[in-house]
């Protein structure tokens, strides 16, 4: 089934507009992007033939700042993937109340075929199609799927090349040694923790014990992993996109990490007592916590009935369609919503951008105990308003950030 993520996400706002009764004109305003880049970016291979990839970049609001989003390389890029993604930013930055727009870009490119110097190339050329839509009081950029720190590094050295000056404030994300934060690469994973952690205590569910499947074993999902297995949680099963592992005992994940690191794929790894799975049958999988923690729309009406577990919290961006939202909220699963459970990673973005403007770093403990009160504020603030309204916690955290936008739209006005 092809679900078309811009529509999604569109679909979303509708729901929490007509909760709030929002103004028609301000409806349409949010529904739209405000401009949107598609580049060429040609690229020397090793061997001296010439490839030509496609780009983006999107701005969706600068309402409230900068734009701030990602950079995805990936074969399944598309324009309405990043017009979808750069909406979820504004409204992701508008609940957690930073001064910050939405954005997003990527280029459609199978990274697993390029060579690091072609990889290189790749990021320098795109970031020189797309130099006039960013910038630190223009638009952030920052890691997605298959891009890192390296990445942002050699963004921000390309982009202050040509600005006769180092700029570190174009992109977060960076190594720390060239003026990015300590704590960023883990921050959605370790905001995910806060946040079920909370949650659990709301709840008074044991957190210890609990058993977990997550979809995805990238930099979210590996590190929710890790720290879930701190918190003595039994992870059932994890997966990538070319399948996953299972095992009633629970996984090794420090063991699945390494396997990782060493190029292999999770669904050779034979261990004791652990049988591949498919993605479709990890999501069905019995058990507490479900964490879709790869790409979008991968809960939707075909399958949202078969999921059985108590919380759902959202690592990717839309992994949940809103048709899946019906279903899963009839069936009483509580989801936390990515614009909400995966927001570390944009809130400690946000604390490496105002590092860099004042060129004084933070100490870990700083990071975390900030990023945290962020967190936990803006949940109990959506929990109260789902719990007054009596909708979902994702219908309250939209409508929480639509009626913010719309101040700041009917405050700003509109030019001419």
């Amino acid at each position: 089934m092809i679900i078309n993520p811009y529509e999604s996400a569109k679909k979303k706002i509708d729901i929490a507009a007509e909760l709030i009764d929002l103004h028609p004109n301000t409806l349409e305003y949010l529904k739209k992007t405000e401009r949107a880049l598609i580049v060429s970016v040609p690229v020397v291979m090793d061997d001296g033939s010439l490839e030509i990839f496609e780009g983006f970049r999107v701005h969706h609001s600068t309402l409230r700042g900068p734009g701030k989003g990602g950079v995805r390389y990936s074969p399944f890029v598309t324009l309405d993937e990043m017009k979808a993604l750069a909406l979820l930013m504004t409204f992701k930055t508008t609940l957690l109340g930073l001064p910050l727009g939405g954005s997003k870009g990527g280029v459609r490119v199978d990274t697993k075929k390029l060579s690091v110097r072609e990889l290189e190339t790749l990021t320098r050329r795109y970031t020189m199609e797309i130099i006039n839509m960013i910038g630190p009081d223009k638009d952030v950029a920052a890691p997605d799927m298959y891009t890192d720190s390296h990445t942002m590094a050699w963004m921000m050295d390309t982009y202050s090349m040509q600005k006769g000056r180092t700029v570190p404030g174009v992109v977060t994300g960076k190594p720390i040694e060239i003026g990015g934060s300590i704590g960023r690469v883990e921050a959605p994973g370790t905001g995910m923790i806060y946040l079920l952690q909370h949650l659990c205590q709301k709840l008074d569910y044991n957190l210890k014990n609990m058993s977990v499947v997550i979809q995805g074993f990238g930099k979210v999902g590996s590190v929710v992993a890790k720290q879930l297995c701190k918190n003595s949680c039994k992870i059932l099963a994890i997966s990538e996109e070319e399948g996953g592992i299972y095992s009633p005992d629970g996984l090794d994940i420090e063991t699945l990490i390494e396997w990782k690191q060493q190029g292999n794929l999770l669904k050779d790894y034979n261990g004791k007592n652990t049988n591949p799975i498919t993605n479709d049958d990890l999501l069905s999988t019995k058990c507490d916590v479900l964490i879709p923690a790869a790409i979008e729309n991968q809960i939707y009406s075909k399958n949202a009935d078969k999921v059985d577990c108590k919380i759902i919290l959202e690592g990717a961006n839309s992994p949940t369609t809103s048709q899946a939202d019906k279903i899963l909220e009839e069936k009483g699963i509580i989801v936390v919503p990515d614009i909400l459970a995966n927001s570390g990673g944009v809130c400690v973005s946000y604390f490496e951008y105002i590092q860099d403007m004042h060129s004084y770093f933070w100490k870990l403990d700083r990071v975390n105990s900030e990023m945290k009160t962020i967190l936990i504020d803006t949940f109990e603030e959506v929990s109260k308003f789902s719990k007054k309204t009596n909708s979902s916690l994702r219908t309250a955290a939209y409508a929480i950030s639509a009626n913010r936008l719309a101040k700041a739209h009917e405050l700003r006005g509109l030019f001419p």
